[in-house]
């Protein structure tokens, strides 16, 4: 199985990268500037006995996604997961800080599935948050970025179902990460998601993994065009 995983030298990136690692196949673990967390993930992946090979690229530059989308062969599995913007309050926010976010979530999930040499039958995975159809302080831009992934995700699935591609995102609730560190509550964030989330905890990103696994596998076979929300019930209350 051949996967190319954006932003997966950290973090949630990292943990999809090192699931879908398979004896004999290939990721393409990509990365913007910390060349040390990309190889630590490359090393994961080579212990799951996968080839790992490690690509930096800017998301925001379609040159780049062009150079990644070459680094292998016909892929099996895309994965959209590299984000980066400003978490500010929407009058804070300056055109720049809108245009990187955006440029950084949305613009590459639809450029690097037109770049790709996608496999028939190949999976194609966004990566969103609930921020995308909830308030999170300071994530005007970024909500927007997310809501506009999830709207894609609907029409690249019937537009790709022709060729047997199936293209579906993940959205995570409140997964403890390091960009959870920045946002302005953070902290009290996390506190409440371990008190008050259903399942009593706050996500990981093995979390966020295991749903991406799932649906790429045979058994999502049937599965198209859809979000899934994983976040331990956060959302139902």
């Amino acid at each position: 199985m051949k996967v190319l995983v954006t932003g997966s030298s950290r973090g949630i990136g990292r943990a999809i990268a090192v699931h879908l690692a398979r004896p004999g196949g290939t990721v393409v673990v990509n990365y913007l500037q910390n060349e040390g967390a990309a190889e630590e993930t490359a090393r994961l992946v080579r212990e799951q006995g996968a080839v790992a090979v490690v690509v930096q690229g800017n998301v925001r530059a379609e040159d780049d996604l062009k150079r990644l989308a070459a680094a292998l062969g016909p892929l099996d599995v895309l994965v959209h997961n590299a984000a980066i913007g400003a978490l500010k309050p929407y009058d804070k926010l300056r055109t720049a800080h809108w245009d990187l976010t955006l440029e950084s979530s949305l613009r590459p999930f639809w450029l690097l599935t037109k770049h790709a040499r996608l496999a028939d039958g190949a999976s194609v995975i966004g990566i969103s948050s609930l921020g995308s159809r909830s308030y999170i302080p300071g994530y005007a831009a970024m909500g927007a970025a997310k809501g506009g992934l999830e709207a894609l995700t609907r029409q690249l699935a019937v537009e790709l179902a022709p060729r047997g591609i199936r293209v579906n995102t993940v959205c995570g609730g409140l997964i403890d990460t390091d960009s959870l560190d920045h946002l302005p509550t953070g902290h009290q964030m996390k506190e409440a998601a371990n008190q008050y989330t259903p399942l009593g905890r706050v996500g990981q990103p093995d979390d966020v993994a295991r749903a991406v696994r799932m649906l790429v596998g045979p058994d999502a076979g049937f599965i198209t065009g859809q979000v899934i929300v994983v976040d331990g019930g956060l959302s139902l209350l």
